[in-house]
């Protein structure tokens, strides 16, 4: 079915939304300048965004203690590898589209910063030796060569109240991923867990002993 009220070109978005201000649209830098250095320095979460050979974007989160990804030249970041359930869904990706971004974000800081260009993955040994965390080096590590990069305005994270913990929301009904894994997988019936309360301990026991 059509619809009627369907925004379908760039000139339909813009006679509803203006065109943005000489401000916001000259914001954007084509390299890694000390401002964003320093950001990046202090971050110790980003969302990784891919695009598969489905033609379907993924994102990913990443993180570690603060300053993980490094700033190799003003213009390569370095996100290391760790362990995990070894999907390696995004890592995978840029084998085939080498387009990715991220976003950083700091706990209790409003502003995020935005990164975008083209993706690699590398084993060089030094590099994984240098992004080695609690003495275990990384398998691999994503290198980005950076084609764009800017700080993004506040307004989502006031809006959402994200670092406010009294406004955060009732958890409590949330699902686990334990009970996404049992559901989704039908892991009870093929017989691979006996319930949801199996799964959460391995869960549990995985991120305890294999942390990296």
């Amino acid at each position: 079915m059509s619809d009627l009220h369907a925004i379908a070109t760039r000139e339909d978005l813009r006679a509803i939304t203006g065109e943005a201000g000489e401000r916001p649209a000259g914001k954007v830098i084509d390299h890694i300048d000390p401002l964003c250095a320093r950001f990046i320095a202090a971050s110790p979460f980003v969302l990784l965004a891919t695009r598969g050979a489905d033609g379907l974007l993924d994102l990913s989160p990443k993180g570690d203690p603060a300053g993980f990804v490094a700033v190799l030249d003003d213009k390569t970041l370095a996100l290391p590898d760790r362990l995990g359930n070894k999907r390696f869904d995004s890592f995978e990706n840029v084998l085939h589209s080498p387009e990715a971004a991220l976003i950083f974000l700091i706990p209790g800081h409003n502003d995020t910063l935005r990164v975008a260009g083209k993706a690699r993955l590398t084993r060089d040994p030094d590099l994984c030796e240098r992004l080695a965390v609690n003495g275990r080096p990384a398998q691999f590590v994503l290198l980005l060569t950076v084609e764009e990069a800017y700080l993004h305005c506040a307004k989502c994270m006031i809006r959402s109240r994200m670092w406010q913990p009294d406004h955060w929301p009732d958890t409590s009904d949330v699902p686990s991923l334990a009970e996404a894994m049992v559901a989704h997988g039908k892991l009870v019936e093929k017989k691979l867990v006996a319930d949801v309360d199996e799964m959460a301990q391995i869960i549990a026991d995985d991120a305890k002993n294999r942390l990296y």
